[in-house]
């Protein structure tokens, strides 16, 4: 996993992971906007086939959100468009709107961000001046807490669903307080279940590949899984690398149960779904898998 630097891009360090790892198949599990730091969970190679099973769930964040201010952007990268002038809100009047937020909401994307319209990031239009419709789309903010308060700035701790744009929770916090706001800084603590501790930042990260150790940095699939395991016999395996089910045996299985089967020696051969007829269906098959980063 990578600690994101501030000012790179998601798609920044998938490149310098590529020359790290001496391949092009990487990818990301969850972008990261340029301004935001921290967890940025990669997959290398084949693990990359992993990225649909992989836990993305919750988001955790700590950010700064600046009241009396709104930008266009809703960070700090974006032009100032309002800013307030009357006084600030009191640090009882800001935890019980931020308390407020918690539960299940519809944010509309910002026009900032890589969501695409007909294929074209709406960041690129709204560079344009353009403003195009967005549907809004159901999040849930499991906890929202005000750590501190030094007005104009006030330090949260988001847990959220996927998807979630604290930019625009920002805002919204402004919005209903009538002051305005905009998400000042940043840093994702987590992403699904991996966590800030196991990042490393990107000069650690190159000092290891230029060295040639850069591996050791590499979580083994089916620990990044989280499912439970089901060791093969050698017929088993080729039997599943070659896409067939097999018979469920020994604890009955929820259809729709899902396991990491594993070969003799321990290595992720494919992800089985358990079927109504109580048979194991590869639902992602394998080769030999790079872990992920």
């Amino acid at each position: 996993m990578v600690d994101k630097p501030a000012g790179w891009t998601s798609h920044d360090v998938v490149d310098a992971a590529r020359r790290w790892f001496g391949t092009r198949r990487i990818g990301h599990l969850g972008t990261l906007d340029p301004q935001a730091t921290g967890v940025l969970p990669l997959a290398v190679r084949d693990a990359t086939k992993l990225i649909p099973f992989l836990p993305a769930d919750p988001k955790v964040y700590r950010g700064v959100v600046r009241l009396g201010i709104e930008t266009n952007s809703y960070d700090g990268e974006g032009e100032v468009v309002r800013r307030h002038d009357g006084p600030l809100p009191s640090e009882p009047a800001l935890r019980e709107v931020v308390a407020s937020f918690v539960g299940e909401h519809e944010q509309i994307p910002p026009m900032f961000s890589a969501v695409k319209h007909e294929g074209v990031p709406l960041y690129r239009l709204a560079r344009k001046g353009e403003e195009i419709r967005r549907e809004p789309r159901k999040v849930t903010i499991r906890e929202f807490e005000l750590l501190s308060y030094d007005p104009p700035d006030a330090e949260v701790r988001v847990v959220c669903s996927p998807g979630t744009y604290v930019r625009v929770l920002a805002m919204d916090v402004g919005t209903q307080l009538g002051c305005g706001a905009y998400l000042k800084a940043l840093s994702r603590l987590q992403s699904g279940t991996f966590t800030i501790d196991q990042a490393r930042d990107t000069e650690t990260l190159e000092a290891d590949a230029e060295a040639g150790t850069i591996a050791r940095h590499l979580v083994r699939p089916v620990s990044a899984l989280g499912l439970p395991t089901l060791k093969l016999q050698p017929e088993e395996t080729r039997r599943v690398r070659n896409g067939g089910a097999l018979v469920a045996g020994g604890t009955p299985r929820t259809p729709g149960d899902r396991l990491a089967a594993i070969d003799p020696t321990g290595e992720l051969v494919a992800i089985l779904e358990a079927a109504p007829d109580r048979r194991l269906r590869p639902v992602r098959v394998l080769g030999q898998v790079a872990a992920r980063r």
